[in-house]
Parts: C-alpha cells; structure tokens; sequence
C-alpha cells in the first residue's frame, strides 16, 4: 500500500517485539482492513502472529482453523464483541488459511484474541470455561456445578445497574475462585503427564482456559463493587484491559522464537499513557479512567514496543465531518499514510459527539511512535475502505501529471496487479462536456463509482442499463447518498453515490464486495 515504505522503515528501526497498530473508532471499516493489509506486508518481513481485540479462549478455534487443525470455524462463536460478523475479519481468517497452507507448521502465522469474553454491559459465567478445563484434566465437577449454580445470573442486564445483583462479591464466587485457582495448579503439577497424553497445543489451550476463567472471575467482583456509575465502568476497564496485558505478555512468550507480533485494537487499549472516556450514556455523563493494556506493557518491553495510533480526519458513511482547524487531525491532513507526531503546539483535541470515537490528544500526540491517519479529503476513507480488501491495487491520478487537470486526484481500484479494467473509481471534478450533471466541482463534492454489471442494475432500479436513457430524465445526479445509475456509464452497468453517507453505507459495502469478486473473478480466467 502507499504507506508500507513509512512503515516498514519504522519498523526496521526500532525491531519492535510488539507492534501496536490503534484505531480510533471501530465503527470505521477501513481500519481492520487497512490491518489486514499491514500484515499481509509483515509476514514477509518476520511476523509470524496477529492479535485482534477479541476473546482470547474463544479465538483458539479460529487458530485450530487458520492452521489447518480443523475444516470450518464458526466465527460468530470464535471471535466475540461482534466482530465475527464483520468482512474484513472473515477476510483476515481466509487469508491466514490460504497463506498457511503452503508452509511447514513452524512459519505459519498464528492468530490469537488477547481480550476478554466481557462487554461493559455484562460478562457471561465462568462454568462453561471451568468446566472445558474440568474435563481436560479429568476433574469432577460437583463442586463447580454448585458453586456456578444458574449460568443466566451472571449475565443478568440488570447487574449493570445494581451492583447487588450481581454474584461477583458473593461465598460461593470466592470458593469458586479458590477452585479455579485449583486447578490451575493442578495443571502446572501434571504438566509432563497431561503433554504426554495430548499435546503441548491442548495443555496451553487449558492454560487459556484457566487464565480466562480466573479473569472473567475477577470482572464478576468488580461489577459487584458499588460505586458510581463513572467508577464502576472504570474498575470493569481497568479489569479487561488487566486480563488483555496479561494475555499479551503470554502470546508474546509464546511467540518468542518465531518473530514479532502484530496487535490490532482501539487506541484506547493500546496507548502508552492512561485511558480516559468521557461520553453520555443511559442518560448520564460518564467518565472513566483506566489504564489500558498498553500504558501496562510498554514499560515492561521499553523500546521494543512500538504504537502506531489510528486516526480518523473524516468519513461521510459514518457521519463524521471534516475536522476543524487547530486540531491534531486537520493538522494532519488531508492524505491518508503513516505520519510522525506532529507539533501539537497550538493544537486542540477534537470535539464531536459520535459516540465511540476517540479522537487524538494531547498526550497521545507526545507518546506514540506515529500515527496512521486516514485523511480529511474528500473520499479519502472510502478509498481506504477499497484498497484495504483483498488483493486489490490502487492508481491515483496525481496532480501535475500529464494528464488533464479535471482528472488530477481521480483514484481507479483494481482487482489484481494488472490494472486493466477497475471495479471501482473515486472522482472529485466534472468532464466538461461529458460528466457534469452530478456537478462534482463544488466544495467538498466527490462521487463513488462501481461497476455492479447489468444484473445488478436491473435489480437496483427495476430497469436495465439499455434502457437508462428512457429514465435518465427524470434522476437529480446532484442529490447525495443516494445510490443511482452512473450519469454517464450506466448503460455499461455502472452506478454511483455523490457524498457517501450512512444511508447508503452498507449496500455501498455489499455492491463494492461483489465487484471486487466480480473483477478477481474475471482477472483469474484472463490469467489462465
């Protein structure tokens, strides 16, 4: 991508045994795919291991899967928070299965979560994992069974608002703590016996199993503890990110040997400095402090920690606007790459209300080691959102070129290296004499073009590209976020959006998929 040359200039500088790569926002898609291709760049630079935010036992499935130990992997199970359901993780798992299967078992790349099976909402019951962890060492479960009691009273909606509902603090979450303690001991002392019978794979898999066990544990005490609501999603922070630190210096230990590792997950879980949230929520302002997993394990690594922060200078599908002047992502500016901290003298935090958004501030301006920001031009995230899928390459008009200056800026995706024939394209100006009915060349103005084919178009508007000129009267191209036929190439079954926004968010993503797919598709059988 434009950007590897940055980063891979950095990474050869400091030799980071951890690489941290942030987001500011998960609501943003071009950021795990943008990690997608990040890695695909470093596996051939040495890393041989990915950690998403996700729950770490949970994931040992989808590691079973991309290495080849099992056929299929469900990923609405194998990878929590919602994230299974997201392209760009489906993606990365296809991915890491196709790229490990041409590798002996020692360089393939490994997937880990590193998070914990908790929301802020609520935490599901420990019995399940103790109970997994039961049977790998042959232990009974009668006193487990008791202590646990109904699964559904841990995971109650309302403990989050009544800390006395919550069986966190209570006598049998104390024993059942001591058990679980239990058995992890246990499983250290049977060690070489347990490893003989099965494998060094399952005696860490229980290990997993435990330490989730007895941090899930832990998160259940701190839902029990009264307090503000303020302080309590503070206390609950403070205990994942715990258990996330944790899990990292593991895979880190485990991953020793084999090269460095690639973290991917929210600035807030992975800045040096402490974390902060200040948002309004069920009708209350809220602000928690914690210290995330990466104020905990950049101390311990030094110099071999390395934080890249995510920053986001606009996005027209999610609604957020062009940053304003003086703050760190205006300064920023409008490209998307890898930047060095800028100056922050005279600049100021940005202030929005999209809610999950961290913008960039002071103190993470003064402690990361870059930043990949992706930029406040127009169309600069959907471009990013494109060229983050799969295998596809971009060519950008440049401004200066040869080429007419109503065309400089112009960006053309392709599904392959042979850029014959894009799939997709981003304008910001008007053909004259052509193209001008979607009067492009005001401020702010550009257009998303995709190549959806006839068949799709006919589904799209109840006519098919043949007869667009029978309906093109009655179109304003101007309107924005609106899906409609390309003014110009719809009769070669082209359509277009004007200023991408939410409301045309998620079809944008689904006909983009089917394009790309489309033009692979078509690239494969000419390269036959």
């Amino acid at each position: 991508m434009a950007f590897d040359a940055e980063l891979l200039s950095l990474v050869r500088a400091r030799r980071p045994r951890l690489l941290a790569i942030g987001e500011p926002y998960h609501g943003e898609p071009a950021f795990p795919r943008l990690r997608n291709r990040i890695l695909e760049t470093l596996v051939g630079r040495g890393f041989r291991s990915i950690a998403i935010e996700s729950d770490r036992a949970a994931g040992l499935a989808v590691d079973d899967y991309v290495q080849g130990r099992r056929d299929e992997v469900d990923l609405s199970t194998g990878i929590s928070h919602g994230w299974g359901a997201h392209p760009a993780t489906r993606e990365l798992v296809d991915w890491l299965r196709e790229h490990n299967e041409k590798l002996p078992p020692a360089e393939r790349v490994t997937f880990h979560g590193f998070d914990a099976p908790t929301e802020i909402t609520g935490a599901p019951s420990p019995g399940p994992l103790l109970r997994e962890l039961c049977e790998y060492l042959g232990a009974a479960t009668t006193d487990l069974d008791r202590l646990v009691g109904e699964e559904d009273r841990w995971s109650a909606p309302e403990i989050m608002y009544d800390a006395s509902r919550s069986p966190g603090r209570s006598p049998q979450a104390a024993a059942l703590r001591g058990l679980a303690e239990d058995l992890r001991s246990q499983l250290y002392a049977d060690a070489p016996r347990l490893i003989g019978d099965t494998s060094v794979e399952a005696w860490n898999r229980a290990r997993v199993l435990a330490t989730t066990a007895i941090g899930l544990l832990t998160y259940h005490g701190a839902m029990a503890e009264p307090g503000t609501q303020s302080q309590r999603i503070g206390r609950l922070l403070a205990a994942r990110d715990a258990l996330m630190a944790q899990n990292l210096l593991d895979i880190l230990a485990l991953e020793r040997d084999r090269g460095p590792v690639l973290v991917s997950a929210n600035n807030a879980h992975l800045q040096r400095h402490p974390s902060r949230w200040d948002t309004h929520w069920d009708g209350q302002d809220l602000a928690a402090q914690w210290n995330g997993a990466g104020s905990i394990v950049s101390p311990l690594l030094g110099g071999r920690y390395l934080y890249v922060a995510g920053s986001l200078g606009a996005s027209g599908p999610v609604g957020l606007g062009q940053p304003e002047v003086g703050t760190y992502e205006e300064r920023l500016g409008p490209q998307t790459g890898v930047f060095a901290p800028p100056d922050g003298s005279g600049l100021r935090p940005r202030v929005t209300d999209l809610l999950g958004y961290f913008p960039l501030d002071t103190a993470t301006i003064e402690t990361c080691d870059a930043i990949l920001h992706i930029g406040s031009e127009p169309g600069a995230a959907d471009a990013a959102r494109i060229a983050g899928r799969p295998a596809v390459t971009e060519t950008r008009i440049e401004a200066g070129s040869e080429m007419p200056s109503y065309t400089w800026g112009d960006r053309f995706f392709f599904a392959g290296e042979d850029r014959m024939r894009p799939f997709a394209t981003i304008v910001g100006h008007d053909v004259p004499g052509f193209d001008e009915r979607s009067r492009l060349s005001g401020p702010g103005r550009y257009r998303l073009n995709i190549e959806v084919g006839r068949a799709e178009f006919r589904n799209l508007f109840g006519y098919g590209p043949e007869e667009f000129a029978a309906h093109s009267d009655e179109l304003d191209f101007t309107q924005t976020d609106q899906l409609m036929p390309h003014p110009a190439y719809a009769v070669q079954g082209w359509v277009c959006v004007v200023n991408p926004g939410p409301a045309t968010a998620e079809e944008v993503e689904r006909l983009l998929d089917q394009a790309r797919a489309r033009a692979a598709d078509r690239e494969h059988r000419r390269n036959r």
